[in-house]
């Protein structure tokens, strides 16, 4: 339990401190942000900043800290060090520096910002890379929270049902101006999520389940034996960092009245994720006891992730406070997929230059985006998404941070804190597509330790192509083409 508290502390320090930092090194200022600038009454809309917050914060928060923490918790107390350190060091970093940066690009997404400082290719890459990326997040954040809905309603209301319910509202969503929908019932999940947070943290305690201490139990405790690295650092993803909330911050970008509030915003976003990963991941470490009692459950096919979320919070909450923290379960990977399509939607948009404004324009792309969730909820496996996004989800981090490292050194401003995370996020990007069983799977062809050795190799070139085109380049304060 000390471990548990100790890491809720340092999340919340960490915010204070090296928030603070990273804010001062990037210096916001008064200029007019694209929400005064470019209102459009449609995307560019000059909203609360306490509305902001709670919309930011349930854009990130969907599955991944949740599920994706129950994961992580396979490997034991250890997934607390991630969780953390991800956070504050890259997670944080990666969500302020792409909120920012896209305030200062006109509220533009990930794909233009990363063209524009990693030059043209990376540009038409990202683009195509972050739509894909969009359109699986929105599907797999339908086809979760649409199994969780099914186990809580009468069997007549089966997963099929509350697909197409939750399509519908994503169709909504998508189309509609960001106030008139998102910005209106965000709130209400917003608090429903806190009271999920605050109830399964403070049970856990209350109940006196028995949260192991990191200093006697940092072994890997994986069942099937699987690395910690780089596995564990892909699987906790939104937990720590992920390469979705880059796409997401944009769309605060452009309501936010002012880039002085960006640490609230993005860095506090983040850490409040961060906070809600600990408590499921301290669910998942000592709720079935063990490790294997763990892996049984969330391997059960008629249990599986969700379930384990549904037993976790009717056992500790009781069936009314369970329902209230299902509830929010819900509203996170909900609210992360309607703006997962608005993101490509606007995504694609930035590409094509076409104006959003007109609402038959909106209609056109926001019916073949929401098309492609339909037919690829439908017929694809879940599991099989989620486990091709995971990778493809924290290589596009290591974009973004790449792309901020530029930034900051054409600025003549601390790269570091962009720079360091992204040559690790690199290695880990690289390491696990070289190792895991679903990319080359040199793992399970007994040559880890080469996966390994590629892996960093891999981030050392990376770290020396930016030292080159930047720090060695006799460009200086020029981004490199």
């Amino acid at each position: 339990m000390i471990t548990f508290l100790i890491c809720v502390v340092l999340l919340i320090v960490g915010y204070m401190t090296y928030g603070k930092f990273v804010d001062k090194v990037f210096a916001p200022d008064d200029r007019p942000t694209p929400a005064i600038a470019l209102e459009d009454g449609v995307d560019y809309v000059p909203m609360d900043n306490k509305k902001i917050f709670l919309i930011q914060l349930l854009n990130i928060a969907g599955l991944g800290p949740i599920t994706g923490a129950l994961q992580g918790a396979l490997w034991g107390p250890v997934v607390y060090f991630w969780i953390v350190l991800g956070t504050i060091l890259a997670g944080g970093v990666h969500d302020y520096m792409t909120g920012m940066l896209s305030m200062r690009n006109s509220g533009g997404s990930i794909s233009e910002i990363v063209g524009r400082y990693l030059g043209t290719g990376m540009k038409q890459v990202m683009r195509v890379f972050s739509t894909f990326l969009l359109l699986m997040v929105g599907t797999v954040f339908a086809v979760g929270p649409s199994s969780l809905l099914a186990m809580l309603t009468p069997s007549t209301l089966n997963k099929n049902f509350w697909l197409i319910v939750i399509l519908l509202y994503y169709f909504l969503a998508t189309l509609l101006p960001i106030d008139k929908l998102i910005g209106k019932v965000y709130p209400f999940f917003g608090v429903c999520l806190i009271i999920m947070a605050v109830g399964v943290g403070a049970g856990l305690i209350i109940k006196g389940y028995p949260l192991p201490e990191v200093w006697s139990n940092m072994n890997n405790q994986h069942p099937s034996g699987t690395p910690i690295w780089p596995f564990m650092f892909i699987t906790v993803a939104c937990g720590a960092i992920s390469g979705f909330h880059a796409t997401q911050s944009p769309l605060m970008a452009r309501c936010l009245k002012s880039e002085r509030t960006g640490r609230q915003t993005f860095y506090g976003a983040m850490v409040a994720e961060g906070i809600i990963a600990m408590v499921w991941a301290s669910a998942g470490v000592c709720f079935y006891e063990t490790t294997g009692g763990l892996a049984a459950v969330l391997t059960d096919p008629n249990i599986g992730p969700n379930g384990a979320v549904y037993q976790i919070c009717m056992t500790i909450l009781g069936p009314v406070g369970g329902v209230l923290a299902m509830i929010g379960v819900i509203a996170c990977p909900i609210s992360s997929g309607d703006t997962a399509f608005r993101s490509a939607r606007l995504t694609i948009a930035d590409w094509i230059k076409l104006d959003q404004g007109d609402v038959k324009k909106r209609l056109g792309l926001t019916v073949p985006v929401l098309a492609f969730g339909a037919i690829v909820g439908g017929f694809v496996d879940y599991t099989i998404v989620w486990r091709y996004f995971s990778w493809s989800n924290q290589t596009l981090a290591m974009m973004a941070l790449w792309a901020a490292s530029v930034y900051l050194w054409t600025e003549k401003k601390n790269y570091l804190i962009c720079a360091i995370p992204a040559t690790f996020m690199s290695a880990v990007s690289a390491t696990y597509f070289l190792a895991a069983p679903e990319c080359l799977g040199l793992m399970k062809a007994g040559m880890l330790p080469l996966a390994y050795g590629i892996g960093a190799l891999i981030a050392a070139v990376f770290l020396a192509i930016f030292l080159k085109t930047t720090v060695f380049s006799k460009k200086v304060g020029a981004a490199p083409a």
